[in-house]
């Protein structure tokens, strides 16, 4: 995926600036709620039809969700509680994104946008979902074309082309390409019906 080379990378830009956070001995999860609300704003942003400011945003924005994971294992206070909330405001935080896109769409009267918004949130929670219930039967599943990395990086490219709809168009259908991806991967990996 994408998205390792991407974590693999940055690295060297987000530990000194989680050094930096640190010293003020802000909680990661602090940094995790700030993001989410950040998103909140973006998402009336885009509701206004300002997509190309969204996109810059949403960019910018990205920081507290790459580093408060960084931050927390920088000042050993990592906990499965964070790692919980971290996951669950990163999926709020996608779907209050689509949910100012939908606004604006709805207002314009676009229905295919609509659709297509709505096709793309349902694939994006199928794909977390089969993610989480995979590990809850004990297969750990990573793989996937469209992770939460590569959906944000077409949207916001869409964002910043003023090409949403294009946009709107992958996501709809890779991610939910990546869901039943997923569904194969975990039955070729448990065996299928004749698994244990």
């Amino acid at each position: 995926m994408f998205s390792e080379y991407v974590r693999k990378y940055s690295r060297k830009f987000l530990e000194p600036l989680a050094r930096l956070i640190s010293a003020t001995n802000i909680s990661p999860n602090v940094i995790t709620v700030i993001g989410f609300l950040l998103m909140v704003g973006v998402a009336f942003v885009l509701a206004w039809g300002y997509f190309l400011l969204g996109g810059i945003l949403i960019t910018g924005f990205a920081i507290f969700d790459a580093i408060d994971g960084t931050l927390a294992r920088m000042m050993g206070r990592t906990s499965r509680f964070g790692a919980f909330l971290d996951s669950t405001l990163d999926r709020f935080a996608e779907a209050v994104i689509f949910l100012g896109l939908f606004i604006h769409f709805l207002s314009q009267g676009q229905n295919l946008e609509l659709i297509l918004i709505y096709a793309t949130v349902v694939g994006s929670l199928m794909v977390s979902y089969a993610r989480a219930r995979a590990e809850g039967i004990g297969v750990a599943l990573k793989d996937g074309w469209f992770t939460r990395f590569e959906r944000i990086f077409v949207l916001v490219i869409g964002l910043l082309f003023n090409q949403v709809t294009i946009a709107l168009w992958v996501l709809a259908i890779f991610t939910n390409f990546t869901a039943f991806q997923r569904m194969y991967l975990v039955w070729r990996i448990t065996g299928g019906e004749k698994g244990g």
